[in-house]
């Protein structure tokens, strides 16, 4: 059986010990300061401790000073408060965490899982893939933050991210040095409160009803289509993915439940919609006459929108004809996704309201639209001014009406409000 010694806590010269003599003649105790073996080598004072496991801890220091300070402030205050984390646990190498928190996205969507891999692999790893976590210090991280910003990564050095990049590169390390704080690896999170890049909005085309119109003629076999996208507000993907039997012409609506996107290694995947929810879109009477010789023939399970090969719709393959339909008919500016932005502009300038415009769009609450399509809805105030002075007027009549009853009954008027 190992004999385990008493843990100790406090400070201690490793250069000097003391050492107990018993005088032979008076049998008095005596104590000598002589020098150790380690006297002259390393650092002079120890700290010791017994972390909360009960293990017995120990760190070297050059003065007596900072080994007490180290106790009294480093070692009790966290281990009080609760913040202690097992240096051992702190030592592992920032990859090692990051591939552990990798593996806990898989039941993210494929493509999110493809993102969060990339970045990992081109922007955060060659950076902190060889650093201990608890060497990761606050002040690194801000000067990666802006190096990222004016001159790239390793990969792309010389040429700077654009913002939006580079909020997405330290979000995913946010998240591994959070994940490592959740896992007792670490206390406090390094990154927090890193000042970040502000990623300017991108410009939103809307177009007119003239100029679908237009750009759907000019599409050839993607008329149908880009009238869909247009006037139902749904995703690229979402619609590749629409299937025959989720289109009712009978009572007008679309039914969507699923999307498909590229994923970089496992090409075209299908899965659920962005929010994992399913919706319904209304079907204007036009689109339906658009639809019926579309629809005609086909199987339930049929693609309304197939590739030229009867497979899923690619990007590229509807893009090409889009762009040479945008351009053949002067639109610029334009981007399929743009369709999007501009169902949206079309229903709120046919007096949609915002839940509305939510659900057909499919977006998660109402203040994201807002966010979004909120510059598009009317400017109310002057109907609120008018509304509320029409109100004070019948107030001002009916109050004037009840005083000139009150005096002709010579009941007493004193603290009613002057109307003129």
């Amino acid at each position: 059986m190992v004999t385990r010694r008493n843990p100790r806590t406090g400070v201690e010269d490793r250069w000097f010990k003391t050492e107990t003599h018993r005088d032979p003649v008076s049998g008095a105790v005596q104590h000598e300061r002589v020098k150790s073996k380690q006297h002259g080598k390393g650092k002079r004072w120890r700290a010791r401790y017994v972390d909360p496991n009960g293990v017995e801890r120990a760190r070297a220091f050059g003065t007596k000073i900072a080994a007490q300070k180290f106790l009294d402030g480093d070692v009790t205050t966290k281990v009080v408060t609760g913040t202690w984390v097992d240096p051992d646990r702190s030592g592992v190498l920032f990859s090692v965490v990051a591939e552990k928190w990798f593996t806990t996205k898989k039941l993210r969507k494929p493509k999110t899982v493809a993102g969060y891999r990339s970045l990992l692999d081109t922007l955060v790893l060659p950076r902190w893939g060889s650093i201990p976590l608890r060497d990761i210090e606050f002040e690194d991280v801000q000067e990666w933050v802006v190096t990222l910003l004016e001159s790239g990564s390793y990969r792309f050095a010389g040429r700077g991210l654009s913002p939006s990049r580079v909020i997405q590169t330290y979000q995913v390390l946010d998240q591994v040095l959070r994940f490592a704080i959740k896992s007792k690896r670490l206390a406090v999170n390094p990154a927090e409160e890193v000042d970040l890049p502000t990623a300017s909005p991108a410009e939103k085309r809307y177009l007119t009803h003239t100029q679908v119109l237009r750009l759907a003629m000019a599409a050839g076999r993607f008329r149908p289509m880009v009238l869909t996208l247009a006037y139902t507000g749904m995703r690229f993907g979402e619609a590749v993915s629409l299937r025959a039997a989720a289109v009712d012409l009978d009572t007008r609506r679309m039914t969507v439940s699923r999307s498909a996107t590229h994923v970089a290694g496992a090409g075209i995947v299908e899965t659920d919609t962005k929010n994992h929810t399913t919706r319904s879109v209304p079907i204007p009477d036009f689109l339906g006459k658009e639809l019926r010789p579309v629809l005609d023939g086909l199987a339930p399970d049929a693609r309304v929108f197939p590739g030229r090969k009867g497979d899923c719709l690619s990007l590229g393959e509807f893009r090409w004809a889009f762009d040479q339909a945008a351009a053949s008919v002067g639109i610029t500016g334009v981007v399929p996704h743009g369709l999007r932005h501009t169902a949206a502009s079309l229903a709120i300038s046919a007096g949609a309201n915002i839940k509305v415009v939510q659900r057909m769009l499919g977006h998660k609450t109402a203040t994201l639209t807002l966010d979004l399509y909120g510059h598009l809805f009317p400017d109310d105030l002057d109907n609120v001014a008018a509304a509320m002075n029409a109100g004070a007027l019948i107030a001002a009549d009916e109050l004037r009406t009840e005083m000139e009853d009150a005096e002709a009954g010579n009941t007493e008027t004193d603290g009613l409000p002057a109307v003129s």
